[in-house]
């Protein structure tokens, strides 16, 4: 949720931002009428309130006709406090419900336009090139043993899917990496749970623009989340916390329903209903937000490092951006089959977003609780296996493990068992 004080001084800074991401500027003119109007009315209630109070004493103080007269009087008073405060509540809640559907003001530098207007900030490593016609991963997949597309579809339908055998280890090692790079760095690891209520949904802004792509259990009023980012966020929800920055590194299965995405990437294992993810999450300042979010950044290019993959990191447009972001950074590996990069890790600064709209506080210099700055981070995902299989495969269909992950998964080659 953006800061009305904020709103009130440069309202032409959220215009900027509305029409970098591609929304409507008629939302700012919208608030900004909305909040003069309730704090008009507001005002107008606490000083009928305040008329009312002291008029109880006159009232108490009058004899005979006077009395009655000052009775009549405070009846009439006692309507306009009762009429001005559901006024100042109705405008409130309209204004609440207004502000829930206005996106973050996005960071300074962000590129503006879609999906497709991000900027390239730097390549890492080289593209592999092969003498031999490479195999995707869902073919190196089933050679090994590794992947079971056709059973998790039995089981539980398109999109789903069995990582068996080497396949299971191959992800255990990935993510057991991811923990132990995120706990070296002083993140406190958490499994998180993976069904929250819908004010840890709404809190993050996952019930706007993309409320589709999440799984709902309405008999008991409860989400499945799609990152374990939720369940962070809403860890310190209601508090005032203390010794900023605080960093955790959550591991989770995720689940998302890909609403809208029939027929993209539907072979394999790149979008898929259910996967497990290890997600960095960090608590700090706000005026410290912008550091941080550069860290978030180093430390998956370091994972992705360790790995052993090319990719490329972007600066996302602000059309492509979540609603909670005011700046993303996404990693994305090249993946052979494809002749593409496609992401792997996505970074997002949410500045004071979502801590306004969960409650989440620190103390100022002055000790005046303030919003936190709230900041995510992927580190590991199974979507990860892709691009391994692929980029470090070797003629005879075995694959390569990279040196940093020999040591989780017990090999140096995944060798084909069919």
């Amino acid at each position: 949720m953006i800061d009305l004080r904020a709103l009130r001084e440069d309202p032409e800074r959220l215009r900027a931002s509305q029409r970098a991401r591609g929304e409507d500027e008629a939302v700012v003119d919208r608030l900004v009428d909305l909040d003069e109007r309730r704090r008009s009315a507001l005002s107008r209630f606490e000083r009928l309130r305040a008329e009312q109070k002291s008029f109880g004493k006159s009232v108490s103080k009058a004899q005979g006709d006077e009395r009655q007269a000052l009775l009549d009087r405070a009846k009439e008073l006692a309507a306009q406090v009762k009429a001005a405060e559901a006024e100042a509540d109705a405008l409130e809640g309209e204004l609440d419900g207004v502000l829930k559907t206005v996106p973050n003001i996005i960071e300074d530098g962000v590129p503006p336009g879609g999906e497709q207007d991000f900027v390239v900030l730097e390549h890492v490593g080289e593209a592999p090139v092969f003498d031999f016609e490479p195999r995707d991963h869902l073919e190196l997949g089933e050679r090994l043993g590794a992947i079971d597309m056709e059973r998790g579809a039995k089981v539980s339908g398109a999109r789903f899917f069995y990582l068996t055998g080497v396949g299971a280890r191959l992800q255990l090692a990935l993510l057991n990496l991811a923990m132990e790079q995120a706990i070296e760095a002083g993140f406190v690891p958490m499994y998180p749970p993976v069904l929250v209520k819908p004010e840890a949904m709404e809190g993050t802004g996952f019930l706007g623009a993309h409320a589709s792509e999440v799984y709902q259990l309405p008999a008991d009023d409860l989400y499945l989340v799609g990152t374990s980012e939720v369940p962070l966020a809403a860890y310190h929800m209601n508090e005032i916390i203390t010794d900023l920055p605080r960093r955790y590194v959550g591991w989770s299965s995720c689940f998302r329903r890909e609403a809208g995405s029939y027929g993209k990437d539907t072979r394999g294992i790149i979008r898929v209903h259910q996967f497990d993810k290890v997600e960095m999450f960090s608590y700090c300042a706000p005026e410290d937000s912008h550091a941080e979010h550069l860290r978030l950044l180093e430390w998956e290019k370091e994972m992705l490092n360790k790995v052993e993959l090319p990719y490329r990191v972007i600066d996302v447009a602000a059309g492509d951006l979540g609603s909670s972001a005011a700046r993303k950074y996404d990693c994305e590996a090249w993946v052979p089959t494809q002749n593409a990069y496609r992401e792997l890790t996505s970074t997002s600064n949410c500045t004071e977003f979502q801590a306004r709209r969960l409650s989440v506080r620190h103390r100022d210099d002055s000790g005046k609780p303030r919003p936190v700055a709230t900041l995510n981070g992927t580190l590991a995902t199974t979507r990860w296996i892709v691009a391994i299989l692929e980029n470090h495969q070797q003629p005879d269909g075995s694959v390569r493990v990279p040196k940093a992950l020999q040591r989780h998964l017990g090999l140096e080659v995944l060798e084909p068992i069919n």
